[in-house]
């Protein structure tokens, strides 16, 4: 495993007040922030069913929308991050929202809890960001009983082009979350080694999230995308990708 380090952008970039601030905003706002959300949502729900009574893991839980979300549906949830700034607003909107989550400051790569800790354990826009993917991924295995769920841009979208020119931006020195993305066989044969196989998957989007944000038009995208999964693009191209996968020793 290598040795992340807080110069590293999945660190500093989140250790910041401000960006906890605006995350939310930056993320989930809009028609098409919201569509994102509550797909998330119901794609998690569903990959996790039964959820209430479930205890639960949220790796890398920011500002603690998922494991909210799975807490109002019966969940006994812990989320963890990072930053503590992004926590200190989790645990603000949990307050809010009168739900009871358990948020502490972990890193996915070297989780405290003991093996099987959990019934499931989920991790979502953090594997494309962490120094270490496969031992990020390995620790979410571990500590699960049952099952991950997890999400990743994919190789094969329109994701790739965004990937490499972020990827050489952040080499030259810009302050930009350059992100990798994932072919389906890397991440099958990662949960292999960890005694894992994939239930189902999910794929989001063929068009880039950010083009759909700029049309600002739920019907539109859903009329856009529809026509693409009925041609069959979506099961080839769509991204990002999430999955769920269920020990099996």
């Amino acid at each position: 495993m290598s040795d992340p380090t807080p110069e590293h952008y999945s660190y500093s970039m989140y250790a910041d007040s401000a960006m906890a601030e605006a995350f939310e905003g930056m993320r989930f706002s809009g028609p098409i922030g919201r569509l994102i959300a509550t797909s998330q949502e119901q794609v998690i729900a569903r990959f996790l069913s039964p959820v209430a009574g479930r205890t639960v893991l949220d790796v890398g839980t920011g500002t603690g929308r998922a494991a909210i979300a799975l807490a109002r549906r019966g969940a006994v949830v812990t989320g963890v991050d990072a930053s503590a700034e992004m926590l200190a607003v989790a645990q603000r909107t949990a307050e809010a929202a009168n739900v009871s989550v358990s948020f502490a400051q972990e890193d996915a790569h070297r989780l405290t809890f003991t093996d099987g800790s959990f019934d499931a354990v989920i991790c979502l826009r953090v594997l494309m960001h962490t120094p270490d993917w496969r031992g990020s991924l390995g620790e979410l295995c571990r500590v699960a009983r049952t099952r991950v769920v997890f999400d990743y841009p994919a190789f094969a979208s329109a994701a790739l082009l965004q990937s490499v020119a972020r990827r050489v931006a952040y080499a030259a020195g810009a302050r930009v979350e350059a992100y990798r993305v994932f072919t389906d066989g890397s991440v099958r044969a990662a949960l292999q080694t960890h005694g894992y196989r994939i239930l189902d998957r999910h794929r989001q989007f063929v068009l880039p999230i950010a083009l759909h944000k700029r049309i600002n038009s739920e019907s539109a995208t859903r009329r856009i995308e529809g026509a693409m999964t009925r041609a069959g693009l979506n099961g080839l191209f769509g991204s990002p990708v999430t999955l769920v996968a269920e020990r099996c020793r």
